[in-house]
């Protein structure tokens, strides 16, 4: 029999496919929009008509707008000519995955220096236009980010010029995928070269324009401007500053580990057709961890960026004074015989929390050939930020006004201990130390947060389920719908009433948060508790799960169809509440022992009377066995001299009798004996409440405020036992 790491192994690469299906990934580098990179068309049907300029114009606007590339000091794949690696196979010329990495990682191990450094570049003209773009496409044989990494990566940065005057009008710098927005900024200074941060491993290109050139600058800061001109997420006050764009992980305050991938159930290194990769020809291992799950806690000794090797185009004149190496600027007509960039399915995987499974796996191809996809023709449609494409349509007819967009956005948090909690009775939410990846499993582009934000832009709208992994962080999951973006001139947001600035400029578009209120809170793995909801055999259609903490208040709300399943904190006190298709409500405490609970399953979980009044009965014997333990204590000499505590505890034992009373003539069908038992109730339980606020002073504070919370949401099941329909 296969031991236990055996059995992982097989059950995951056994998944291998199922969340793909026969789609493939949008990646660094891939066409916006997040669709089948592989199969993209080279133009759709009503995209603008553009030419191709002469040889010698495209040459001059190339090397006018040559871009800088400053790369991490842990870089290990710079920009080079693929054409060294390439092979005839049935007839076609292609660059083969394992040729190119092993070749690549051969030669700069013989000249230790950059092998071939070469920027590609592609000019178009819109017709009837003064619109041109420059872009500039470099390749790397590999990329190796965290969920993200493949053979072959090509990043993009598109320079859009006005031919009549000869300024740039926009820059667009090339992130992760369609899902998240791009680098942009409108009307740079004219004088200044564009600069590029590349992202260590992923080739994720941020826009350094000001005058710190090693670091990107989201936000003015006095008089340095900001790198981007994107705007304001708003929508959620946390965000009304904040702009939609990608930057660096490491530059931004937040880290982001890398992971090694695999082949065939191994470490890529350890390869056979790869001779020439060993461990050190990856990311560094202070950067990398074996995988999100093997960690307990998220990991806060990562090292910050660190500008490496800066590229220049050789040709430019005088160079910069921080240039390292200079590169060939190469027409990508050279390039355009090459038919496709090959190698294996590479993978990824994503714990989800399901009921039955905590682990889902995704492909992750190449990411193609620019000459295939839309935006080598039409560069406006990697335009992800609509004031950008809204600013150039008003100027050039060519540019057609931006579409309906359908974003899907949260914050990302990290479920910790209350400190005005008793041991083990509360928590509360802080910032995540370490940025996050996202990934709707209906079409699966890993998408890594920015600044702690989840956004995944252009999604389709229906349904979808967003798994959400950070590194030592147990997963999250929860289903989301996303409304039909229409173009309304005032656009919708989905479970909000705060306006949200996505597609104004004309456009429309909606805006779906996901988590409570825009917020996921993620719990630390080796703080998780999995918390189960099995709803098999119960007649009710449940629609709705919500998770509160006494001292966090709401940790966890989403819909639910069958099984479900959320990862808690062991520190934790919880309400847990279902509601079903006729808006009836059912409750169940649920409090994990600390460094024993590993997982808690509520079965069958009823809604009506009868689950709220159990409920009740539930938390005020708990609240009563807390009083109880204080008035024991030693340090609780005021509380022990009075006749208050124990006036109080009757009083709890009357409310927890009528509780069960009406618990059980509910479950018995007694409709009236029910209404009666709740009436009994409300009345003990409002005296107890009276009797505890006059016992509060001499209470422990942290205790006395955890008493008073779970008074508090006993008196609310109460009411809402009354107002049931349901038994």
């Amino acid at each position: 029999m296969a031991d236990a790491d055996d059995r992982t192994g097989l059950r995951r690469r056994s998944l291998l496919g199922t969340l793909a299906g026969t789609g493939t990934a949008a990646l660094a580098g891939c066409p916006a929009g997040g669709g089948d990179d592989t199969a993209s068309p080279t133009r759709s049907d009503d995209a603008p008509s553009t030419r191709t300029p002469n040889d010698e114009r495209a040459r001059n606007l190339a090397e006018r707008f040559a871009p800088t590339l400053a790369f991490d000091a842990a870089e290990r794949w710079f920009p080079t000519d693929p054409r060294a690696y390439t092979s005839e196979r049935n007839g076609e010329t292609v660059v083969d995955g394992f040729d190119a990495f092993d070749g690549y990682t051969r030669a700069y191990a013989e000249s230790d220096e950059p092998p071939a450094p070469t920027v590609f570049y592609n000019v178009v003209e819109y017709s009837n236009s003064p619109l041109a773009v420059v872009q500039f496409w470099y390749y790397s044989a590999f990329d190796q980010f965290t969920t993200n990494f493949h053979w072959h990566d090509w990043e993009v940065l598109h320079v859009f010029v006005d031919t009549d005057t000869g300024d740039p009008r926009l820059f667009v710098a090339s992130s992760h995928s369609g899902r998240v927005p791009n680098n942009e900024h409108l009307d740079p200074d004219p004088d200044r070269v564009p600069r590029i941060l590349s992202e260590l491993g992923s080739h994720s290109s941020a826009l350094s324009l000001n005058d710190r050139p090693n670091s990107f600058q989201r936000l003015p800061l006095g008089d340095l401007a900001a790198d981007i001109t994107n705007r304001a997420i708003g929508v959620l006050e946390s965000l009304a500053d904040l702009p939609a764009a990608y930057g660096l992980p490491r530059d931004e305050g937040l880290r982001l580990p890398y992971v090694v991938p695999e082949l065939d159930g191994r470490p890529i290194h350890e390869h056979e057709r790869l001779p020439a990769v060993d461990r050190d020809a990856l990311v560094p291992e202070a950067l990398t961890i074996r995988s999100f799950d093997a960690l307990s806690s998220p990991p806060s000794d990562l090292p910050s960026r660190e500008t490496g090797v800066v590229f220049e185009h050789a040709g430019r004149s005088p160079p910069a004074e921080d240039a390292d190496v200079g590169y060939d600027l190469v027409p990508t007509s050279e390039l355009e015989h090459v038919s496709e960039f090959t190698g294996p399915q590479l993978s990824f995987e994503f714990a989800v929390p399901e009921f039955a499974e905590d682990a889902v796996a995704g492909h992750i191809t190449t990411a193609g050939t620019p000459w295939e996809q839309e935006r080598y023709a039409d560069p406006a449609a990697d335009i992800t930020e609509p004031a950008h494409r809204a600013a150039l349509a008003d100027r050039y007819d060519a540019v057609e006004p931006p579409g309906p967009l359908n974003d899907v956005l949260a914050t990302i948090s990290e479920v910790v201990q209350s400190a005005d909690a008793p041991d083990g009775e509360g928590v509360t939410t802080a910032e995540t130390s370490v940025e996050a990846v996202a990934l709707l499993r209906s079409d699966p582009v890993a998408a890594p947060t920015f600044r702690g934000v989840a956004m995944l832009r252009d999604v389709e709208s229906g349904s979808h389920r967003l798994a959400i992994n950070g590194p030592g962080l147990a997963p999250h999951e929860e289903p989301v719908e996303v409304a039909e973006a229409e173009g309304a001139a005032d656009p919708d947001v989905t479970a909000s009433a705060t306006p949200t600035p996505t597609g104004t400029d004309g456009g429309g578009g909606t805006t779906t948060l996901a988590g409570v209120g825009g917020e996921i809170p993620l719990v630390a793995a080796g703080d998780a508790v999995r918390l189960e909801v099995d709803a098999d055999g119960v007649d009710e259609e449940l629609t709705d799960l919500a998770v509160d903490d006494d001292f966090g208040g709401r940790l966890y709300e989403a819909p639910v169809d069958g099984p479900d399943a959320v990862y808690v904190h062991r520190g934790g006190a919880y309400t847990t509440e279902v509601r079903d298709a006729d808006d009836a409500v059912g409750a169940f405490r649920v409090n994990p022992v600390p460094d024993e609970t590993a997982s808690v399953r509520i079965d069958r979980p009823r809604t009506g009377k009868a689950s709220l009044a159990s409920f009740v009965a539930s938390i005020t014997d708990e609240t009563a066995d807390r009083l109880a333990a204080i008035g024991d204590s030693d340090d609780a000499v005021d509380v022990r001299e009075t006749a208050t505590l124990g006036g109080l505890l009757r009083a709890m034992e009357a409310v927890s009798g009528a509780a069960d009373r009406a618990a059980e003539r509910a479950e018995s069908g007694d409709r009236g004996g029910t209404d009666r038992a709740l009436e009994a109730l409300e009345s003990n339980l409002q005296r107890a409440i009276e009797r505890f606020d006059g016992l509060r002073g001499m209470l422990p504070e942290p205790e006395a405020e955890a008493a008073d919370k779970r008074l508090r949401q006993a008196q609310r099941r109460t009411n809402q036992a009354v107002a049931s329909e349901k038994l």
